[in-house]
C-alpha cells in the first residue's frame, strides 16, 4: 500500500535490503482516452486511465517477469487512487509511493488522429498527449527521498534503477534528486536513463542540465529522433562519443533498426519488427522494458533489442500503453530467430507470424510463415 505522507520526518532505519528487482522513480499521471479518434473538439466521452514513462516501465517489466517498483508522488485524489490501484494491479510495488495532500496528481488528455480529413485531425496511426501537470505532487520529488524508509529499502534491493529525463524538467527539486539517485552508485546495482524528450517541458527550463545527467549512467536510451532535436544528432556512433562515461548507449532510429555501442567500441544492430500500428504512444517504454529484462537475464545484446523490439511491436498493436507479450515459448523462438527468420516477422493486433514458429496446432510442416497470437486474450 502507499504510504500517507508524514510531517514527522522519515522515521525509522530502513531494513536489510530486500524486495523488487527493478525501481522506476518518477511522475506518472492520470490519462483521459477518447472515445473516438479525430480532434478533441469531435470527443463525446473519455476513458479514464493512467500513464507515465517510468510506471510504464514498471508494469512492462512486471509483465516480463521482472519483479518491479514505482517510487513518486500523488495527489490525495480519485486519480491518484486510480493510478496506485492500476499499477498494483499490474503487479508493481508502489509501497513507496507518497500521497500528498497538498498537490494534485498530473493529468493529460491524449488526442487519436481519425480520418475525417478535417484540418485538425492529425490523420490515422497518429497520436497526441495534452499535458496539464504544472505544480502537480510528482513535482514536489527532492533528495529527500533518499531519506525515506521505504523508498530506501527499495533501493538498496534494487538490481536496476530506471530513470528518465521527464523528472529533470519537472522541477529544481526533482533535478535535484535526480543527481542525487545518479550521485549515489552502489555495487551490483545497473542505473539505466532514457533521454524521453518532452519539448514542451523544456520551453521554460535549460535543458543544458540534461548531458551530465546522461553521461552519469551505466545504460543509456535514445531516440535517434529525440537526440537530433536534444543533442544536434541523432547519428549512433556520434551520440556514443557525446556520453563518453556511459557503458552501453542504446539507439532507437524509429521504426527502422536499434544499435547498443558498448564503451570497448562493440556495436550491435538489430532491424526493428515490420508492424501494423494499432497506436503509436507507449512503444518506446515497451522497448525499453524488454531490453532491460534482458539485460537483467543476462543475454547477449542481440537479444536484448530483439526483446525490446518485440515488446515495442506488442505495444503498438495495442490500445493503451502496456503491451501484452505472446507466451515464453513463443518468444524464445523469435529471440533465437536467424536473421533471415526476424526479418520476416510481422506483429499485428492479430497475431505474430514468423517462419520460426510451428502452426497452431503444434504440426510442422516446414519453414514457412505461420501465426501465433500476439496478445493472448486481450481483444
Amino acid at each position: 500500500m502507499p504510504r500517507q505522507e508524514s510531517p514527522e520526518g522519515p522515521g525509522a532505519a530502513p531494513p536489510p535490503p530486500r524486495g523488487p528487482a527493478a525501481v522506476c522513480v518518477g511522475e506518472s499521471m492520470a490519462a483521459l482516452l477518447p472515445d473516438r479518434p479525430g480532434p478533441l473538439e469531435s470527443v463525446e466521452g473519455f476513458r479514464l486511465s493512467v500513464g507515465g514513462a517510468e510506471s510504464n516501465v514498471a508494469g512492462a517489466l512486471a509483465a516480463l517477469g521482472v519483479p518491479s517498483a514505482w517510487i513518486s508522488r500523488v495527489g490525495d485524489d480519485g486519480f491518484g487512487r486510480r493510478l496506485l490501484a492500476e499499477l498494483a494491479a499490474r503487479g508493481v510495488d508502489v509501497s513507496a509511493v507518497a500521497v500528498d495532500r497538498n498537490r494534485p496528481t498530473g493529468l493529460y488528455l491524449k488526442e487519436v488522429g481519425g480520418s475525417t480529413g478535417g484540418r485538425h485531425d492529425l490523420g490515422p496511426g497518429r497520436s497526441r498527449l495534452h499535458y496539464h501537470r504544472r505544480g502537480s505532487a510528482a513535482s514536489a520529488l527532492s533528495p529527500a527521498l533518499l531519506d525515506d524508509p521505504a523508498a530506501a529499502r527499495l533501493l538498496a534491493g534494487a538490481r536496476l534503477l530506471h530513470l528518465s529525463g521527464i523528472t529533470a524538467a519537472l522541477s529544481d527539486d526533482c533535478l535535484a534528486l535526480l543527481r542525487a539517485l545518479l550521485a549515489d552508485r552502489r555495487p551490483g546495482r545497473l542505473v539505466s536513463f532514457d533521454l524521453n524528450w518532452r519539448p514542451a517541458l523544456w520551453r521554460e527550463r535549460d535543458p543544458a542540465v540534461l548531458p551530465p545527467l546522461l553521461n552519469a549512467c551505466d545504460l543509456l536510451l535514445l531516440g535517434a529522433d529525440e537526440a537530433e532535436e536534444a543533442f544536434g544528432t541523432g547519428d549512433a556512433h556520434a551520440l556514443r562519443r557525446l556520453f563518453p562515461s556511459v557503458a552501453t548507449v542504446v539507439v532507437k532510429d524509429a521504426a527502422r533498426t536499434a544499435t547498443a555501442l558498448d564503451r570497448d567500441g562493440t556495436a550491435v544492430t538489430e532491424p526493428a519488427l515490420a508492424v501494423q500500428v494499432v497506436e503509436a504512444t507507449g512503444a518506446g517504454d515497451a522497448f525499453a522494458a524488454g531490453y532491460l529484462a534482458a539485460t537483467l537475464r543476462g543475454l547477449d545484446q542481440r537479444r536484448r533489442l530483439r526483446l525490446g523490439h518485440l515488446s515495442a511491436a506488442c505495444a503498438l498493436t495495442a490500445h493503451g500503453d502496456q503491451p501484452e507479450l505472446p507466451p515464453g515459448p513463443v518468444v524464445a523462438a523469435l529471440l533465437d530467430a536467424s536473421p533471415q527468420e526476424w526479418a520476416a516477422t510481422a506483429v499485428s493486433a492479430d497475431g505474430i507470424t514468423c517462419p520460426a514458429l510451428p502452426p497452431p496446432g503444434g504440426a510442422t510442416t516446414g519453414p514457412r510463415p505461420t501465426t501465433s497470437p500476439a496478445q493472448g486474450g486481450r481483444r
